[in-house]
């Protein structure tokens, strides 16, 4: 009842506590909560990392696009300016 009103615990977590205190099996329900939240937060992480992987190559491409541009444009520049003379 005590973590029922508090509300940072999910209705699942208090439910499974609730039912491992009947039963006299806290402790696994414990571990069962704690394998659940583990295997969310492998997902959300596996989740992120393929979301960020594509995101950190495009943002590299301009990187590499900005040096090559900033290293061409003064050496056609240059060459411009050796035909016109």
């Amino acid at each position: 009842e005590p973590l029922g009103a508090c509300k940072h615990f999910p209705r699942d977590v208090v439910e499974m506590v609730a039912v491992g205190e009947q039963t006299g099996q806290l402790e696994e329900m414990l571990e069962r909560v704690a394998e659940a939240y583990e295997e969310e937060i492998e997902t959300t992480t596996t989740r992120a990392l393929a979301i960020l992987e594509p995101a950190m190559i495009v943002l590299m491409a301009f990187v590499v696009g900005f040096i090559v541009i900033a290293v061409m444009l003064p050496i056609l520049n240059t060459s411009s300016s050796i035909r016109r003379s």
